[in-house]
């Protein structure tokens, strides 16, 4: 077992609450929703017209407009939160540690909204229209290539597409590779923009996943509560700067928090239903729990997936009953989707950034608009106001399409 330990010394956030860090979480622990009507397209013949989306942004605060213009939204956002990060961490890149530095930023979906504009110029106006920077523009790893490029950050150099897992998957796996040694930092999250693209969302409401409640999309992610119909679609991105424990202090880093733990597992079961039971998502975070050593009794608080879907929120519930056993009532768990919606491939990312938060700042996030607690949702789930409370172990899960599941675990740091 490798003795180098990793610790998050920046982060970085663009959300439907806020497009940086500080009034994202100030916006998180006063309860505040960041779910409005879709402006973007037109939404009047589908039947969810809401969604999480991100306003006020301007990419040309990290880059260029002329290079912006050759990417999807989605590479932005990744831009945005993997530059607020790199900035918060205070690191400095030299030709003595460039080689030491990566990026491991993904996404579930990637450019799909610049997939659709290139096939309708396509369909307009023939194959000769198509820009060289159409594939580039829209993959998926070309926010890690792109910030690569703008640090000089010589190390490895990926992203995962593992659905709503991707975020965490790829915090999980930077971490590990610095504990192996192959890197002594890497900024690491995701990033996903999808309300601006027709097929998203129709492909979405035709999946029967999304909330309906047009009348009051502030209310619409409602975790844990009988009434729930569906999540809600959201964009944006959250990164983190994970950097081994000493080179941090060496050069007098400020700590947010350590990664203890992470854990994987995959359902084996249905493409997007969770397992009977839980059971996958209750494995993966017993495989995270063993890879941190630690036992139910010493987690305080879990930043739960936490969607606001009527199989997955009970699935979630019975997951942490079978990992955490009787334990698990005396956990406080919140799911910050009430107030940010369901970023898909970013959810992972913005939620470690808050886990990283409660622990500094002690205090347990809100799930808000739980007005009517769902029986078979039966823990704590921190109605409605943040919790003041002392946090020395946090937990936040992503579960995916496809049956895959991620699990981090935080520690607080002093």
């Amino acid at each position: 077992m490798s003795s180098r330990r990793v610790v998050i010394t920046g982060l970085g956030a663009v959300t439907p609450l806020a497009n940086n860090v500080k009034d994202t979480w100030d916006g998180i622990v006063n309860g505040r929703n960041g779910i409005s009507l879709i402006d973007s397209i037109d939404m009047s013949a589908f039947a969810t017209r809401f969604g999480g989306v991100i306003r006020n942004f301007d990419i040309a605060d990290y880059i260029p407009l002329k290079d912006a213009k050759r990417m999807d939204g989605f590479i932005h956002y990744g831009i945005a939160a993997g530059c607020q990060a790199f900035k918060d961490s205070g690191l400095e890149i030299t030709e003595s540690n460039a080689e030491r530095v990566g990026v491991a930023i993904g996404a579930g979906i990637g450019g799909i909204t610049g997939i659709e504009d290139c096939q309708i110029l396509l369909d307009k106006s023939g194959p000769r229209r198509v820009s060289p920077f159409y594939i580039p523009g829209n993959i998926i790893n070309m926010i890690s290539g792109n910030l690569s490029i703008q640090f000089s950050l010589k190390g490895p150099n990926f992203a995962i597409a593992t659905a709503c897992s991707t975020g965490t998957h790829c915090i999980g796996e930077a971490m590990r590779l610095i504990k192996y040694g192959d890197a002594d930092a890497m900024l690491a999250g995701g990033a996903e923009r999808c309300t601006t693209s027709p097929t998203a969302m129709a492909g979405f409401i035709s999946a029967k996943a999304l909330s309906r409640r047009n009348e009051s999309p502030e209310t619409a992610s409602r975790p844990w509560d009988k009434d729930r119909d569906g999540f809600v679609l959201s964009d944006g991105s959250g990164v983190v700067m994970l950097e081994e424990l000493e080179h941090a202090k060496a050069r007098g880093a400020q700590i947010y928090a350590e990664v203890i733990g992470y854990g994987m597992s995959g359902d084996a079961y249905h493409i997007t239903s969770p397992s009977v039971g839980g059971e996958g998502a209750a494995r993966c975070m017993k495989n995270c729990m063993r890879d941190a050593q630690i036992n139910p009794e010493d987690i305080d608080y879990i930043n739960a997936h936490g969607t606001s879907t009527p199989a997955g929120d009970i699935g979630e519930t019975q997951a942490m009953k079978v990992a955490l056993g009787e334990q698990a009532k005396n956990i406080a768990v919140s799911s910050t989707k009430s107030m940010t919606g369901h970023l898909l491939g970013a959810a992972g990312g913005i939620e470690a950034v808050f886990t990283a938060l409660s622990l500094k700042h002690q205090i347990a996030p809100p799930t808000i608009n739980l007005e009517n607690q769902d029986p078979e949702c039966d823990l704590d789930y921190v109605p409605n106001t943040a919790r003041q409370m002392s946090i020395d172990i946090a937990l936040s899960n992503s579960f995916g399409f496809g049956g895959t599941n991620g699990t981090i675990a935080l520690r607080r740091f002093n």
